[in-house]
C-alpha cells in the first residue's frame, strides 16, 4: 500500500556553476542563472510504502511523517536562499533534480527501523514541472 503527504515551501535559487563562464551558465541555464537568484514555491509530495498495522490500521504515525518533513525541509529549506544558506548548495547547483535528491537524502534515515519504507518523492518546482525520485 502506497501513501503520500504533501507539503510546500518557497526557496529562491539561482542555476550557476562557478566552475563555467558567466557565458557558459547563461547558455546551460538561460535566466535561471541570474546571479541574484528567483524565487519558487515548491510543492512536495513524499510516498511511502507499508502495510497498515492490525491495531492502528495505519503504515505509519503521519503526525511523525508532518514533523520529519518540517525538520528535514521545511525549516531548513522555506524562505532561504538555497545557494547561500542551505548546505550543499554552497557547492551544488540547486537544480530540481539536486533539490529532490538532497530531500531524498535527508529523509530516508527517518523512516529507517519504522514499518514504512521511503517509496518515491516528487518534487514540483512550478505547476507543469516537476522530478520524480525514489532513490538509487
Amino acid at each position: 500500500m502506497l501513501i503520500t503527504r504533501r507539503i510546500d515551501f518557497s526557496a529562491s535559487h539561482t542555476c550557476y556553476n562557478p566552475a563555467l563562464s558567466d557565458s557558459q551558465n547563461r547558455a546551460l541555464y538561460g535566466s535561471e542563472a541570474h546571479p541574484h537568484g528567483h524565487g519558487h514555491n515548491y510543492v512536495l509530495e513524499v510516498t511511502l510504502a507499508g502495510s497498515p498495522d492490525p491495531v492502528t490500521g495505519m503504515i505509519v504515525d503521519l503526525k511523525d511523517v508532518k514533523q520529519w518533513l518540517e525538520e528535514e525541509v521545511v525549516e531548513p529549506m522555506d524562505h532561504r536562499h538555497l545557494n547561500h544558506e542551505v548546505p550543499p548548495f554552497d557547492r551544488v547547483v540547486p537544480t530540481t533534480e539536486n533539490l529532490t535528491v538532497e530531500i531524498w537524502r535527508r529523509l530516508q534515515p527517518r523512516f529507517e527501523g519504522t514499518p514504512a519504507r521511503l517509496a518515491g518523492i516528487r518534487l514540483y518546482e512550478t505547476e507543469d514541472l516537476y522530478v520524480d525520485y525514489a532513490g538509487e
